[in-house]
């Protein structure tokens, strides 16, 4: 079992979410992942550095920490030459530790490039055609591809890693994940939905399988809960909601009537580490690999003490746990 930490930017500037990764690797954690946003989802929030110069500067602060987008959209703000570009930079800077998280993004950040928000079957073809030219420019060489969605035209990335980044596709329904287990490398999810890993194992999918667990570690209950409501509210809307709303003040409209009660089911909280642990044996038990640990509360030092202590140990154990999902 691999533990991963997500690295939330739309939370925290950019100086202290490399200080998060650096702290993240002394915690003994496996890896980070940095989320990829032009906006955050609520106006609390309050940041959304660029990605790829967080990256750089974790890949030089860091040692031995794998590091991950969680998730890059390839199709329509950011061209998939300049992604291909970029993740074979950051695999070379971070010397072989970086894998890319590719998915077929929101509206919140896609929409910004005025070129529209293509529905959900469209993006997925999109992003299929993506893949495909981020692979074609990893093989070396210049290269041309001219897709019913996306062109390149005699192109050539000329800094590329002896071993290109693993690609994990992020996945929200079982159409995806059957993309994931076809073009990708591993399967990335935000649900401990065995559906999910079903349809991606029983497909051919070998990779890892991500899974971002929801956590807000607080020395209080009502606290905890208070902070997971303030903090990460807009993931109770679910991926149909979430990829189609277009602006901060959307999200803070469509959660207003979510309270700290609603958290209670989707959160591991508070200070006992057995109700976080339930909420990352869910994750277990539906087949997922890597478990990305997302921290809603109120005290990051105090979360990393937290699982240093009280979870380190009984996630690594959970291992055996993990599987194709039956």
């Amino acid at each position: 079992m691999k533990v991963g930490f997500k690295l939330f930017a739309e939370g925290f500037g950019p100086r202290e979410i490399v200080e998060q990764a650096v702290r993240a690797e002394q915690a003994g954690f496996d890896f980070v992942e940095v989320s990829d946003h032009f906006h955050p989802w609520l106006y609390s929030h309050g940041h959304s550095g660029f990605v790829w110069s967080m990256l750089a500067a974790i890949a030089e602060r860091t040692e031995t920490i794998g590091l991950a987008t969680g998730v890059t959209c390839p199709i329509l703000r950011v061209h998939p030459a300049i992604v291909a570009q970029a993740a074979a930079t950051t695999a070379l800077l971070s010397e072989g530790r970086f894998s890319l998280g590719l998915g077929s993004g929101e509206r919140l950040n896609e929409h910004v490039v005025g070129r529209g928000w293509p529905n959900v079957t469209t993006r997925h073809r999109m992003l299929r055609e993506a893949i495909d030219i981020i692979r074609l420019l990893w093989s070396g060489g210049y290269h041309s591809y001219e897709g019913k969605h996306l062109v390149l035209e005699d192109a050539r990335v000329f800094d590329l890693p002896d071993e290109p980044p693993p690609i994990i596709v992020a996945a929200g329904g079982e159409q995806a994940a059957l993309l994931a287990s076809e073009l990708g490398d591993g399967l990335f999810c935000t649900e401990p939905d065995k559906a999910l890993t079903r349809a991606y194992c029983e497909s051919g999918g070998v990779g890892p399988r991500y899974g971002e667990v929801p956590l807000s570690w607080a020395a209080d209950e009502g606290e905890a809960l208070d902070s997971a409501r303030e903090v990460f509210r807009f993931g109770l809307l679910g991926w149909k909601v979430q990829a189609e709303l277009p602006n901060p003040v959307n999200f803070e409209a469509a959660t207003a009537l979510i309270d700290r009660e609603a958290m209670r089911d989707a959160f591991g909280y508070g200070p006992d580490p057995e109700r976080h642990l339930e909420a990352v044996r869910q994750f277990a038990e539906a087949g997922f690999d890597h478990l990305c640990l997302v921290n809603a509360g109120p005290d990051t030092e105090g979360f990393f003490t937290f699982f240093e202590e009280e979870l380190a140990g009984p996630i690594r154990r959970m291992g055996g746990r993990a599987g194709p999902a039956a």
